[in-house]
């Protein structure tokens, strides 16, 4: 079963001293997915724990094609998920163009959870105008 970080796991026992690491899948997902928002909307050399922890700024970038924009994007994705989100295993990030919207950039996240059984899971992510990635869980 997938655990919630240590973080999250100290504040719920500051909150409420009975509180013992509930073994739920969906808060365990809630805990990937709010991990990955934070990782993935983190400039890298903005955080203390590691100069290279999330991407660098994704809103100006010189390549001259969508098509390169998107696929660097996704390498990005992969990579920093791959280092600093280890509950998730086999991670593949692929662009998902939406038509008719011209303003967000789309991408699937998709992977295993790294739990007894591998669970697959899919994400949908959204890179707004300002650079901002939102992640929602494709049930």
């Amino acid at each position: 079963m997938i655990k919630e970080r240590l973080f999250e796991r100290i504040r719920n026992l500051e909150k409420n001293p009975e509180y013992r690491g509930e073994r739920n899948f969906s808060i365990g997902l809630r805990s990937i997915i709010s991990h990955l928002q934070k990782l993935l909307n983190t400039r890298q050399g903005n955080a203390q724990i590691a100069e290279d922890y999330g991407i660098p700024d994704i809103t100006n970038f010189p390549q001259n094609t969508l098509s390169e924009t998107s696929q660097t994007i996704e390498m990005l994705f992969e990579k920093a998920i791959q280092k600093y989100e280890p509950r998730l295993k086999d991670i593949k990030v692929s662009f998902e163009p939406v038509e008719g919207d011209i303003l967000n950039l789309r991408f699937k996240l998709e992977g295993f959870i790294a739990d007894e059984e591998l669970t697959p899971v899919e994400f949908e992510t959204v890179i707004s105008t300002d650079g901002w990635v939102n992640i929602k869980n494709r049930v």
